[in-house]
C-alpha cells in the first residue's frame, strides 16, 4: 500500500462584513507559500471580540463568501461557526476542523500578526497551538510580530509560529461599511457579485455603522 499524502488546510476566520480583497490576497498568498491544498473560509458566529457592536446576519455574511470565492477551486467555505451557537473562539474551531479533517491532516490557521500580539489572553492558548500551526501574516501599518516576547508570556509558542510576508492591502471591513453609509463606491475593494450583494440588500445603509472601529 502506498503512503497517504497528508492534507494541508489553511483556516482564515473573520467577521467578513464584508469580506474583501484584501481576504482573498492573504488566502492566495497563503495557499501558495505554502502549498496549501485549500484554504477555509471561516466566518464568524458570534465574534467575542465584538460583543455589543453590530455585525451582519451570518447569513448576509456567508452569501457574500460564498459569491467571493465562487470560481477558485481552492478556496471554501466552512460554516463551522455559523452554524453553532454561542461564542466562537478560535481553539473551539480549529477542535472542530481537526475533527473533521482527521490526525493526518495539518491545519494552518492564518492570523493577521497584529492581533496574534494578544495571543496569551485568548481562551487556551496552548491547545491552540498544539492543534494546529498559526501563520502570522503583516498588516499594514504594524510592526512585524515579536516572536520572542510571545516566547516569554507561552513558552515553545515561537516554534509553532511561521510569519508570512503577504501582499498588504490598506483595506477593512469598517472602511467598506463607512463608505457605503456616506455614499462613496467599493467598486475595486470587493468582487462585484459582493458589491451587488450589498446593493441589493440594502447592507451598511445605517450611518451609524460607521463608528464601529476598524477590523479585518
Amino acid at each position: 500500500m502506498g503512503l497517504v499524502s497528508e492534507r494541508r488546510i489553511g483556516i482564515l476566520g473573520g467577521t467578513f462584513d464584508p469580506i474583501h480583497y484584501g481576504h482573498l490576497v492573504v488566502a492566495e498568498d497563503c495557499w501558495a507559500q505554502l502549498r496549501l491544498d485549500e484554504v477555509l473560509f471561516v466566518p464568524c458566529g458570534e465574534p467575542p471580540h465584538k460583543r455589543g457592536q453590530p455585525v451582519s446576519p451570518a447569513a448576509d455574511r456567508v452569501a457574500m463568501v460564498e459569491r467571493a470565492i465562487a470560481g477558485n477551486p481552492h478556496f471554501r467555505l466552512s460554516r463551522v461557526e455559523v452554524d453553532r451557537p454561542g461564542i466562537s473562539y478560535s481553539v473551539d474551531t480549529v477542535a472542530l476542523l481537526r475533527e473533521e479533517f482527521g490526525p493526518t491532516a495539518r491545519l494552518f490557521f492564518i492570523v493577521g500578526g497584529d492581533a496574534l500580539r494578544d495571543l496569551p489572553g485568548w481562551r487556551q492558548p496552548e491547545l491552540l497551538l498544539e492543534l494546529c500551526q498559526v501563520v502570522a501574516v503583516n498588516r499594514p501599518g504594524y510592526s512585524p510580530l515579536d516572536l520572542r516576547r510571545l516566547e516569554e508570556r507561552i513558552p515553545g509558542s515561537a516554534g509553532r509560529i511561521i510569519q508570512l510576508e503577504v501582499p498588504e492591502f490598506n483595506l477593512s471591513a469598517s472602511d467598506l461599511r463607512r463608505r457605503v453609509a456616506t455614499g462613496r463606491p467599493i467598486t475595486y475593494m470587493t468582487p462585484d457579485a459582493v458589491v451587488h450583494y450589498i446593493q441589493e440588500r440594502g447592507l451598511y445603509r445605517d450611518a451609524l455603522r460607521a463608528a464601529v472601529p476598524a477590523d479585518r
